[in-house]
């Protein structure tokens, strides 16, 4: 059976693939979309909507401590784990049709199976034996959450990832989160929010090494302040379950200058692995194309998104940069517009991408750390601008949760290559630094802005 013919077959139906497919047939491309779960991929299922909802939830349980500070007498609140994952649940079907009928009306055709490359001379894809083939192929498969090996961990298996955190029907009573990245830090500060008693084992002395030192050390301390109970130079050796069907995870840990240590951590109900993620590449026999990836397995792209396969290309997660949705669709999008509108120059700027953890409080970043400014333009041609305050908003509240903001300023005109902060409302005051930053602000441009006052926004234009 001959091949069936499109313009553009897009591999993947969540965010990048989605953004990419839509594009191309608002531009007029003949397009299909290769996907075998629910549209949205990562982000819209298991990933950054449904961990808003939850984060918000944990953010009402925070202003519930505060409330007796305000005025507000209320006793006896109860909160019951059941009605916001319904809410949350019912929440992403909608979106899940809501892609639907978006994919429908722009008359893309969804090819419901895993796709995979076959060896005929021009690329092309099979699916469920049926072959098609296009001469632009999107690779939008994203990735999914790494577990350790049994045979490296013994029992890593009974732990969950991302993923399962979604499926849990209870508040867990006791969660170990092993890992020291943002989906760790999130998750970690949620379920501890929320009245999980929560351990969160990092192999170094501090969470978000990636990121700004002082972000860094900062959040590490938040999160030991909301009461997460952090395991540092610390690794899991093997997980075991007990007949009541809790866990027991056997620890080290051997700070720098000590002796390891031995600990088991008891009836735990909730064993989740936030270490990393992997791409989604290994089923889609991508060498029979010639379509080369790396070490870990993400397929190698050049700035333009092309692989070394002419007429393939990757976005996303796959890719192994930038892992953030926003980063897929534009990628994506700006892809659509070169391939399909004849912008030769259509490509992403993969610099300045303003970034948001959910931490708590939240944590908001674009541009380069100290560090990493440090060593691109020399110590003596950077400055640094910070400040360390408590908001208002706790002004007259027990509970006391400090603002950190940082300014990185480079070269003599103090041009703002880095924004650091974490505090409340720090995630959306972001975004419209970050436009500033990404038109090349320098530190006379936020000094010449009025401050709004009182706000913990206003910060950041009277640094000195």
């Amino acid at each position: 059976m001959a091949a069936v013919a499109y313009e553009l077959l897009v591999l993947g139906g969540g965010s990048g693939g989605l953004a990419g497919a839509r594009r191309a047939a608002e531009l007029g491309a003949r397009v299909a979309l290769v996907e075998p779960r629910r549209l949205g991929g990562t982000c819209v299922n298991v990933g950054c909507v449904p961990k808003k909802v939850m984060w918000n939830t944990a953010v009402h349980a925070e202003f519930i401590h505060d409330h007796a500070d305000y005025g507000f007498e209320t006793p006896g609140v109860k909160f019951n784990w059941r009605t916001i994952k319904e809410k949350r649940d019912a929440y992403v079907r909608r979106l899940n049709e809501i892609y639907e009928s978006n994919v429908k009306k722009a008359h893309i055709d969804v090819i419901r199976g895993y796709g995979k490359f076959t060896d005929d001379p021009e690329p092309t894809i099979e699916v469920d034996g049926r072959k098609y083939t296009a001469p632009h192929i999107l690779i939008a498969t994203g990735g999914r959450p790494a577990v350790p090996p049994d045979s490296e961990i013994p029992g890593a298996s009974l732990g969950i990832t991302s993923d399962g955190f979604f499926d849990l029907e209870e508040l867990p009573r006791r969660s170990v989160i092993v890992g020291a990245g943002y989906i760790a830090v999130e998750i970690a500060g949620i379920l501890s929010t929320l009245g999980s008693k929560s351990s969160l084992l990092i192999r170094r002395d501090k969470v978000l090494r990636n990121f700004d030192s002082m972000i860094s050390s900062n959040c590490t301390q938040e999160l030991e302040n909301t009461g997460v109970d952090v395991w540092k130079h610390t690794q899991v050796k093997t997980v075991t379950k007990s007949p009541q069907g809790l866990l027991e995870v056997t620890v080290s840990s051997s700070a720098p200058g000590h002796k390891p240590k031995e600990d088991v951590i008891r009836d735990v109900d909730c064993l989740l692995w936030a270490v990393g993620r992997e791409p989604s590449t290994e089923q889609l026999c991508l060498d029979r194309a010639g379509v080369q990836v790396d070490a870990k397995g993400h397929v190698v792209v050049d700035e333009y998104q092309n692989t070394t396969r002419k007429g393939v290309y990757a976005v996303g997660d796959v890719c192994g940069r930038a892992l953030l949705t926003p980063v897929a669709i534009a990628a994506a999008r700006k892809l659509a517009h070169r391939l399909f509108e004849g912008k030769q120059d259509s490509r992403l700027d993969y610099c300045n991408i303003p970034t948001v953890v959910f931490s708590h409080p939240p944590i908001g970043t674009v541009g380069l750390t100290e560090e990493e400014a440090v060593a691109a333009h020399g110590r003596d041609n950077v400055k640094i601008y910070s400040t360390s305050f408590t908001p208002l908003y706790h002004a007259v509240t027990q509970r006391k949760v400090k603002c950190v903001m940082k300014l990185v300023c480079a070269g003599k005109e103090e041009k703002v290559v880095g924004l650091h902060m974490q505090g409340l409302g720090c995630d959306e005051m972001l975004q419209g630094f970050a436009v500033a930053i990404k038109m090349g602000a320098t530190k006379a441009d936020l000094d010449n802005t009025v401050a709004i006052h009182p706000t913990s926004a206003e910060e950041l234009v009277t640094l000195r």
